[in-house]
C-alpha cells in the first residue's frame, strides 16, 4: 500500500475544519492545505498519520464521522462509475475491479450467502491510522448504499479486527447495527435482497423500456432501429465498469429475451459483440481526447481487467497505443 487519493485527504481536512480546527493547524503537515494543487495522490504513511493526528484532536469517532460525509464524487472515477450500477451491490464488484487494476489500497471480497452477503475488506491494521481509515471506509459504505438505492437500507452487522473503542457514540450513529470487535477480518454485512435492489437510475431505465414495449405492443409504435441501438449502447456503456456485460445482462435490463434483443440489433445491421467493441472504442477515444482520466482509469471504464489488454485492443482498433493516440491529438 503506497498511496491514497488526494480527494480523501482533502475530505478529512475539510471535515476537521467543520469541527472547529483551522488551516493553521495543518501547516506542520508534509502536504499542507496550501500545497494541494495539482496533487493527485498522497503517500499512504502520510495519509494514515493524518488520521491519527485528527483522531487525537477530535476524538476516536472522527474517522467514522468523515465516512458519513462521503459522497460518490469524493471517489473520483470509481465513484462516478457507481452511479451507473444496475444493482446496489454492484458497487463492490466495481470496487474490486478498480483496486485490482489501479491501486492496492483496498482489497474488497464479496461473500454471498442465500440471505446475507458479507463484504470483506482485507487489510492488515499494522498501525492505528489503518484502523481509523478502515472505519471511515466502512462508515462511507453505509452512506453510499443508501444514496444508490434511495432507500433507508442499513447493514445487519459490522466486524472490526481491532479492539473496541471506549466511546462508540459516532459508531452507533453511523452503523445502527450490531458491531463486533477483535474479529478475524473487517467486514460489513447486508441482507442479500438489499444488495440486489435496483439502483434509482436502473429503476428509471427499466420503466422507460417497459413503457416503450407497451407502446410497441398496444399502439404499434416501434422504436426506430438507430434509436434502439443507441439505447443498448448506453446500457453497455453504463455496465462496462463491472466488466464486459453479457447479452443476457443487457436483455434483462431491456426486459427482452436474448433472442429478441439479438433480432432487433440484427434488424438495425449490428451484432451485440460488435456493438460492445464499438462502444469500448468510442468511450476510449472520447476519454483520451479529454485527457482528464489516466489510461488505467480508461481501461477500467471500458471493461478491461488489465491495462495491457486495453493497450493491445486499442492498438488493434487504431494502429496506435493509447499514449500515442493522446499525443497525436
Amino acid at each position: 500500500m503506497k498511496y491514497f487519493s488526494i480527494n480523501l485527504y482533502i475530505k478529512m481536512l475539510n471535515c476537521a475544519i467543520e469541527e472547529g480546527m483551522s488551516r493553521e493547524d495543518f501547516m506542520h503537515l508534509p502536504t499542507p492545505m496550501d500545497a494541494l494543487d495539482n496533487v493527485s495522490v498522497i503517500p499512504a504513511e502520510e495519509f494514515l498519520s493524518l488520521h491519527e493526528f485528527l483522531a487525537d484532536k477530535l476524538g476516536r469517532g472522527f474517522p467514522v464521522r468523515v465516512g458519513k460525509k462521503m459522497i460518490m464524487e469524493d471517489y473520483g472515477v470509481l465513484g462516478l462509475s457507481w452511479r451507473t450500477c444496475s444493482k446496489v451491490g454492484e458497487i463492490f464488484e466495481r470496487s474490486e475491479r478498480y483496486f485490482k487494476l489501479l491501486s492496492n489500497t483496498f482489497d474488497w471480497q464479496i461473500k454471498r450467502e442465500e440471505s446475507i452477503s458479507h463484504i470483506v475488506l482485507n487489510r492488515e491494521a499494522h498501525r492505528k491510522g489503518m484502523e481509523l481509515s478502515t472505519e471511515a471506509s466502512l462508515s462511507a459504505t453505509v452512506v453510499v448504499l443508501k444514496a444508490m438505492s434511495e432507500k433507508d437500507i442499513s447493514p445487519i452487522q459490522v466486524s472490526f479486527k481491532h479492539e473496541k473503542p471506549k466511546n462508540l457514540t459516532s459508531h452507533i450513529e453511523a452503523f445502527n447495527c450490531p458491531m463486533l470487535f477483535d474479529q478475524p477480518q473487517y467486514s460489513i454485512s447486508y441482507k442479500t435482497e438489499d444488495l440486489n435492489l435496483r439502483t434509482a437510475k436502473a429503476d428509471a431505465s427499466i420503466n422507460r423500456y417497459l413503457l416503450q414495449q407497451v407502446d410497441e405492443k398496444t399502439k404499434g409504435i416501434k422504436i426506430p432501429g438507430n434509436k434502439f441501438v443507441r439505447d443498448v449502447e448506453a446500457l453497455i456503456k453504463d455496465a462496462l465498469p463491472t466488466g464486459i456485460p453479457s447479452i443476457h445482462y443487457i436483455s434483462d435490463l431491456t426486459a427482452m429475451s436474448n433472442r429478441t434483443l439479438t433480432r432487433r440489433l440484427s434488424e438495425a445491421g449490428v451484432t451485440y459483440r460488435n456493438l460492445v467493441k464499438k462502444t469500448q472504442e468510442k468511450i476510449a477515444k472520447e476519454m483520451l481526447q479529454k485527457n482528464t482520466e489516466s489510461i488505467g482509469e480508461i481501461a477500467f471504464l471500458t471493461g478491461f481487467s488489465e491495462q495491457s489488454a486495453f493497450n493491445r485492443a486499442f492498438k488493434k482498433w487504431t494502429d496506435l497505443t493509447p499514449s500515442e493516440f493522446r499525443k497525436s491529438i
